[in-house]
């Protein structure tokens, strides 16, 4: 079969590969439909490896050269053991978290947080094939009414339910969300669906604002022509935004998320990020303010599908491209070289 693999930094190939071997018994092996391509994907393209590791996954043995690719739906063509409501034949996406299911994580239901935990596309062959081998837990099998297409948008969908979710956002809340991406937009969706007030983004990017705009957002302002830290406390009664979502992983940007929320408020950092964060301990501890981390997903999957089919949540203005897998290497090139024009970007090895 064919598979868009990494080899290293800006190194990827479209390559045949053999077809995965038959599922173990906490796996299943999904036909692949549509695959989205993450951020998390971009950066391991433009600079990895960050979370591909150069040797064998503990738990998964998984290593280089491999596909990339986690935010998928498909048909299942085998399963490894028993998934309740999920038969071969069925169309479904899939949560790509591996986890060992015995530490004293995986038993509190924190899968996503287990120490030896990875995802389909950075510690197994990924979803950027033909076929794949993904989690056999992670199924979640699709209504009629939800296409192939949006149910691979279910994965960056539930990061940004999962987010708000961590910052308890309440209806009547105002939140700020930095960075306006494909993070950012589920965050605004989740934000709305819970029920916040006012919903404000910083984003320095005109097409995205512009988006987001559409989308109904209270306002997006370009932060290097706006003090959003004073345009939010003056919009909200000087008192500040009850929650900030950061969705860079930007470290200047956390720390001016932290001095942006209100006294009791509660800062979310979704973006995944490297280096070190500075900023005055005082303004957590004499505000009550709090800084939580907040990584992919718990759970959330199915209730983003569950939103989609019910009609309460619609994310379709986030796909603005589609591309089979023959022409992957190039859609890489293109995001790398102009992020501004896309949010989200799907890729098919059944052609277009």
């Amino acid at each position: 079969m064919k598979a868009l693999r990494w080899h290293g930094a800006r190194d990827l190939r479209l390559e045949e590969v053999p077809d995965p071997p038959e599922p173990g018994p906490h796996e299943a092996v999904v036909e692949v439909s549509w695959c989205g391509v993450c951020g998390t994907d971009l950066h391991e393209y433009l600079e990895g490896p960050h979370m591909i590791r150069e040797g064998p996954h503990p738990l998964t043995g998984g290593a280089p050269p491999l596909a990339l690719g986690h935010e998928l739906s498909g048909t299942v063509l085998a399963l490894g053991g028993e998934a309740p409501g999920i038969a071969v034949g069925d169309r479904v996406t899939a949560d790509p978290v591996w986890r060992c299911g015995v530490c004293f994580w995986c038993v509190r239901g924190e899968y996503h947080i287990c120490p030896k935990s990875g995802s389909v596309g950075l510690a197994s062959p990924g979803a950027f094939a033909e076929r794949v081998t993904v989690p056999l837990a992670g199924l979640t099998r699709l209504p009629d009414n939800v296409g192939d297409e949006l149910a691979a948008l279910a994965e960056p969908l539930a990061v940004g339910l999962h987010a708000v979710t961590r910052g308890s956002v309440r209806p009547g809340d105002n939140v700020l969300v930095v960075g306006g991406g494909p993070i950012g937009f589920a965050v605004v969706l989740a934000a709305r669906l819970a029920g916040a007030a006012g919903l404000y983004v910083s984003e320095p990017l005109k097409e995205r604002r512009e988006k987001l705009l559409e989308l109904g957002v209270t306002e997006a302002f370009d932060p290097r022509e706006t003090d959003v830290r004073r345009e939010l406390f003056v919009r909200t009664g000087r008192i500040g935004p009850d929650v900030v979502v950061d969705a860079t992983g930007v470290p200047a940007l956390a720390a001016q998320a932290v001095a942006t929320v209100r006294r009791g408020g509660r800062v979310v950092l979704a973006g995944v990020g490297h280096g070190k964060v500075e900023f005055d301990l005082s303004q957590l501890v004499f505000y009550e303010r709090a800084v939580l981390g907040t990584l992919g997903y718990q759970h959330d999957i199915p209730r983003v599908i569950d939103l989609m089919s019910t009609g309460r949540l619609d994310a379709s203005a986030l796909i603005t491209g589609r591309r089979p897998l023959s022409a992957g290497v190039d859609a890489f090139a293109d995001l790398a070289a102009d992020r501004a024009r896309h949010l989200k970007v799907l890729l098919t090895p059944k052609g277009l």
